[in-house]
């Protein structure tokens, strides 16, 4: 189990993970539709998950989702790096009745983001803009290149929760054990 804690003058961050673990979560963030989508998260990368965040939230949500992706982006980035006996690349495409997203990934200690994910306004009190502040959170602080793109749907809670469960798997795929593998890089190192 990996812990991490961040305290700053907008969040208390606390998050614990067990790479491979059974999908088992403990989410409060105070955020309702995000505290899903991060169960979702872990319960289909097969990540064991705690995380708790006490935010400004009478603010609004914003910097308790980005510093929530800055924090697990840091954990998940002490789990795996250095690459070693590691798939390292994963993709999965994840649907949701009429939303399918494609979520492809590298573990290449490199920071990029594509994000191609056509919502707006609001799920529930949820604004959707901080999925992207999530995921660029995540992938640059871990760091990752990730790249989150829709293919189709018109629901914004289904293309969202469909592009979680699409990093999930994609991860999970990544992070798949593979002794042959070594170092999985002409480079000799990630």
């Amino acid at each position: 189990m990996i812990e991490k804690r961040r305290s700053t003058r907008e969040t208390e961050i606390y998050v614990a993970l067990n790479l491979y673990g059974k999908g088992e979560s403990s989410i409060e963030t105070g955020v309702g539709f995000f505290d899903h989508m991060l169960e979702a998260f872990a319960r289909h990368a097969l990540i064991d998950l705690e995380v708790e965040c006490k935010g400004d939230l009478h603010v609004d949500a914003h910097h308790s989702v980005e510093d929530v992706g800055i924090v697990l982006g840091q954990v998940l980035g002490e789990a795996i790096y250095p690459v070693r006996n590691l798939e390292r690349f994963g993709d999965a495409v994840a649907v949701m009745d009429e939303a399918a997203v494609e979520c492809a990934l590298d573990l290449s200690n490199r920071a990029f983001l594509v994000y191609e994910l056509p919502v707006t306004g609001k799920v529930g009190e949820f604004d959707t803009e901080l999925v992207e502040e999530f995921f660029k959170a995540l992938a640059f602080n871990m760091p990752l290149t990730l790249h989150v793109v829709a293919q189709r749907g018109r629901n914004r809670h289904h293309l969202i929760e469909a592009a979680f469960k699409a990093f999930a798997v994609a991860f999970r795929r990544a992070t798949a054990v593979n002794e042959r593998s070594g170092v999985p890089s002409t480079k000799g190192v990630l």
